[in-house]
């Protein structure tokens, strides 16, 4: 059967709105996953979590670093207190579960966080030598490359070992989990992807494969990825 993929949503805290981007599901629509839109509370997290067999956790406004246990810092953008809270809680849940989990730019620093890593609350301030990373570029340019570890699963999915990606973050993650393992890095030596080989499928990405998966057949491999771990854990249930 074809594997649900739960998709989080950003949350526009002032109009009380949700919000995605479509490239998200048509994204995982093509590699062949069913799109299920999620946001809501704690205990909304841990009553669907077991309805799934995958989750993308998508970018948006920084995290609260009192999850690092860390206070702001002026670089500090906007944070969303009930998406942070939904999220943190089901990426444990997801964790602790074996799901299949793929995290995008913001995603990928919440995988971080919640697996007990943090991150640069801001690039420019924290890592003064960093490249751009916030391109002024429309979302499907690729403004800089990346070098993807031989032998990772991201090596394996994308079929290569340097890529090219757009880049449109002022976060990165700063210190890995433990068990954790880097998987690509830009030039200036910031963690650009990074997965848990102990998992079965635990994979976090900086750049955003959503606006790229058209035109860059390594983009759509990392969703068919996904979705190939996901459609396993369907087929074991």
């Amino acid at each position: 059967m074809t594997p649900l993929i739960g998709i989080t949503c950003s949350i526009d805290e002032q109009a009380d709105r949700l919000q995605l981007n479509a490239a998200y599901l048509e994204a995982v629509e093509a590699a062949g996953g069913i799109p299920v839109l999620l946001a809501g509370g704690r205990e909304t997290a841990l009553a669907v979590v077991d309805r799934l067999d995958g989750i993308l956790f998508t970018g948006g406004v920084d995290l609260d670093p009192s999850f690092f246990g860390e206070a702001p810092l002026q670089g500090l953008g906007e944070v969303s207190p009930r998406r942070d809270s939904f999220e943190v809680e089901l990426c444990r849940a997801a964790y602790d579960r074996g799901l299949p989990v793929l995290g995008i730019c913001r995603g990928c620093q919440l995988m971080t966080i919640v697996r007990g890593g943090d991150v640069y609350q801001d690039l420019p301030s924290q890592k003064p030598d960093a490249m751009q990373h916030v391109q002024q570029a429309p979302r499907g340019h690729r403004s800089h490359s990346v070098a993807v570890v031989s032998g990772s699963r991201l090596a394996a999915a994308a079929g290569c070992e340097s890529l090219r990606v757009n880049s449109f973050h002022h976060q990165a993650v700063r210190r890995l989990a433990e068990g954790c393992q880097v998987a690509a890095t830009a030039p200036d030596g910031v963690v650009e992807a990074f997965e848990d080989p102990r998992h079965p499928f635990w994979l976090g990405v900086q750049w955003h494969p959503e606006a790229l998966w058209r035109h860059e057949p390594a983009a759509a491999a990392v969703f068919r990825a996904l979705v190939d771990a996901a459609r396993e854990v369907r087929h074991a249930r």
